[in-house]
């Protein structure tokens, strides 16, 4: 459950989720890009990834072994290092 390829998922989910915010954060001010408050966008949208990791840990015990309450699981590598179909 809580294994490498548990983590990879995770931080990618939270790192799309940290980008995600960013994105409609810099649209709802308009005004330039140097204008904006650039740490407290950040605070905002560093707040919603650890929201999304903490997710992800309480997703973990239901469904499969991924980072989500949905039926997906984590691909994991073949003995010989390539990703199965």
């Amino acid at each position: 459950m809580f294994d490498f390829y548990f983590w990879t998922a995770a931080a990618e989910r939270a790192l799309k989720t940290l980008a995600q915010t960013l994105v409609a954060l810099i649209g709802a001010n308009a005004v330039s890009v140097m204008e904006l408050d650039w740490p407290q966008m950040l605070g905002v949208a560093g707040t919603a990834a650890v929201v999304s990791v903490l997710t992800s840990l309480a997703s973990a015990p239901f469904g499969n072994s991924g980072p989500s309450l949905a039926s997906e699981g984590v691909i994991e590598p073949e003995k010989d290092g390539e990703v199965a179909p």
